[in-house]
């Protein structure tokens, strides 16, 4: 039986969210002096002694702001931070032979580039032809014996149909090391989209508390008051302008669900064809038949939302050297890309800018 955790609902969409828990604890004024792992086993419910050992050999536990060892004494009145990666629970992986494109692999972690329409693991409605189920093929085929279990640990997870870089770790320390850096923001990821829309600055910053919208728990809504989800920060710079449609680069300061996708829907720019997100509507052009019988065009060349997780940027979780990654635009948003120029430089200037 192999295991694997999921922290989240099991019908909740799952684009950028990242697997780590963090903690703040205060110590009482009448705290006794106590090794640190003991003291986070007391106060932390269903917690392991091997979790807390693992997240103090990654120096994931603070104390008043500065790694401490697992024997440390804690004090009274003091703050005690650490941050959790998630551990495993038992679900059975069977291993399938899904094509993976392999970017990097050591005995640490591995980097792929996730195809479109592949599930990141087993969840509602989606019990196999994932990729751990794919990733378990995989080591099992090229015989990765270093791996703690047969699929990896799983350290940030995209959308079903988004398509682009990921990392998958192969031990727990390499996962808890690499949820810190998730957790401190560290990790450099640039997306590449296609929204709706002539966005008015060449760059800019969104922000807004993203969590489930209160209409529809199937989607991701923005809270600019702050008053429901977590805070969320996406950076744009607009790359090229095709008048109807922007194609912009997104870099991710947090990575909440969906957190690109409902940050352009709340901006006025959804993502091209993002059906969850109304980006499956003509929402700016003419009129023209001619110009509706084009995006139609478009949106069967690429039936999915325009969102590709184009490069990655870490420190290697052992080895502390700096990684960074790049990919290609995957086939289909490339030839909606190129058909989006053809027009363009087909269009007379003076038609059909509103």
């Amino acid at each position: 039986m192999s295991e694997f955790k999921l922290h989240t609902d099991a019908e909740a969409p799952e684009e950028n969210s990242e697997l780590f828990e963090h903690f703040r604890i205060v110590s009482d004024k009448g705290q006794s002096l106590l090794r640190v792992d003991k003291f986070l086993q007391n106060r932390i419910e269903n917690v392991s002694r091997n979790r807390i050992q693992q997240s103090a050999k990654a120096g994931n536990i603070l104390v008043n702001g500065e790694v401490v060892k697992s024997n440390y004494k804690v004090k009274p009145l003091d703050v005690v931070t650490v941050v959790f990666s998630f551990p495993p629970r038992e679900i059975e992986i069977t291993p399938e032979a899904i094509p993976l494109e392999v970017v990097y692999e050591d005995t640490h972690l591995i980097v792929i580039n996730k195809q479109h329409n592949l599930v990141v693991h087993p969840g509602h409605g989606n019990y196999d032809g994932t990729l751990l189920n794919a990733l378990a093929h995989h080591f099992a085929q090229s015989g990765k014996k270093e791996v703690e279990n047969n699929f990896g640990y799983l350290v940030h997870r995209i959308d079903k149909d988004t398509t682009g870089l990921m990392i998958i770790a192969k031990n727990e320390l390499s996962q808890t090391v690499l949820a810190r850096q998730f957790f401190e923001h560290s990790i450099d990821r640039r997306y590449q989209a296609l929204a709706w829309g002539d966005l008015t600055a060449d760059e800019g910053t969104i922000e807004g508390h993203i969590g489930r919208s209160l209409k529809d728990r199937k989607v991701m809504g923005v809270f600019p008051d702050g008053s429901h989800g977590k805070d969320a920060v996406t950076h744009y710079k607009v790359l090229r302008r095709y008048g109807y449609v922007s194609l912009v680069e997104c870099r991710l300061e947090t990575g909440r669900t969906h957190q690109i996708r409902a940050h352009f829907k709340h901006i006025g720019h959804p993502l091209f064809n993002d059906a969850w997100y109304g980006g499956d509507n003509i929402i700016k052009g003419t009129t023209f038949t001619k110009y509706r019988q084009f995006i139609e065009n478009c949106f069967q060349l690429m039936p999915r939302h325009a969102l590709h997780a184009k490069s990655l940027g870490f420190v290697h979780p052992i080895t502390g050297q700096k990684m960074h990654f790049d990919s290609s635009l995957p086939t289909d948003m490339q030839a909606l890309i190129d058909k989006w120029e053809k027009y363009l430089s087909n269009r007379p200037d003076a038609e059909g800018m509103d």
